[in-house]
């Protein structure tokens, strides 16, 4: 059973754990195809998680529709067991999938509220497509913050900064308040990749200031 991953999403976001019985929680060993723990109604859908490894602990279950009058989605998480509750969905026709940290995304499966639905996690087969679905907030936690030393900036010619940021204070509220990522998604795959249509560089450094031109 891997209990590893984490996620943080910008959308709604509820905790999936499932409904226990009067009884007490099931043994985590349990046939998660006979788990009665797992009480479904009209309006719901739920099951359980697992992949070659086993049950699968903390990862996203996502459905979304196109059905209703604005485009719907709901995520819920697994609990320690793989299990999932998915409460109070509208009537509708629904995409469901199972993403996480460590995999890739599982095939969409097409199903409508009111029923059982085990899903079948699908294990990266690399550590590169794993990377592919880390949300943007993790690539963007790797910025490196400029040292205070390295302040006021000496400009394209020295450290790269410009001169006009006198200290990390002002650097900072640029990179996290007052500039792009006030509107802007920073960290995605369009914010952390140089199109190969752009053309060849002869640094990295030539590449992105290309790169911010395109917006």
């Amino acid at each position: 059973m891997t209990t590893r991953r984490r996620f943080s999403m910008a959308i709604v976001v509820m905790l999936g754990v499932a409904l226990l019985s009067a009884g007490g929680q099931a043994p985590l060993d349990a046939q998660p195809t006979t788990d009665s723990a797992i009480r479904v109604g009209a309006n719901d859908l739920g099951g359980v998680v697992t992949s070659a490894t086993g049950p699968e602990a903390g990862v996203w279950v996502i459905s979304e529709t196109s059905d209703l009058p604005t485009k719907y989605a709901k995520i819920v998480v697994t609990d320690g067991s793989g299990r999932y509750l998915m409460p109070d969905l509208p009537k509708a026709s629904y995409r469901v999938w199972v993403r996480g940290y460590g995999l890739v995304d599982s095939p969409k499966v097409q199903t409508a509220p009111g029923k059982r639905l085990n899903l079948k996690a699908v294990v990266a087969p690399t550590a590169a497509a794993a990377a592919e679905y880390y949300p943007a907030i993790y690539w963007y936690s790797m910025l490196r913050v400029p040292d205070k030393s390295e302040f006021p900036g000496t400009g394209p010619d020295g450290n790269g900064i410009a001169p006009a940021v006198k200290n990390q204070e002002q650097w900072l509220d640029v990179v996290k308040t007052n500039g792009c990522y006030t509107c802007h998604q920073l960290g995605n795959k369009a914010t952390r990749t140089v199109p190969k249509e752009l053309g060849e560089f002869k640094s990295s450094v030539d590449a992105w200031q290309r790169r911010i031109q395109s917006g």
